[in-house]
């Protein structure tokens, strides 16, 4: 999976549905993201630190292409109130 910035994404999704228009499916997937790239251990006495500024890991795949980014929560709102 490539992560992309959120420009990078924009372009290269818009690639993904012009390939995908005539026939094919784009799939866009969007979670939580605090920045952790590694599990915490189960048993840690570690106290979760919350992030400074929540975000999201948008992806987006064709089925053979994955791409991703990370945008902040209000980017994803202002997104999905307008589309």
């Amino acid at each position: 999976m490539v992560l992309l910035e959120s420009e990078q994404f924009l372009t290269e999704l818009t690639r993904l549905f012009q390939k995908c228009r005539s026939s094919g499916s784009v799939y866009i997937t969007l979670k939580k993201y605090d920045g952790r790239t590694k599990p915490t251990p189960r048993k840690s006495s570690v106290e979760s630190v919350e992030p400074a500024e929540n975000k999201c890991l948008l992806r987006a795949t064709d089925g053979k292409r994955k791409i991703s980014t990370v945008v902040s929560w209000r980017l994803c709102l202002f997104c999905f109130v307008f589309f």
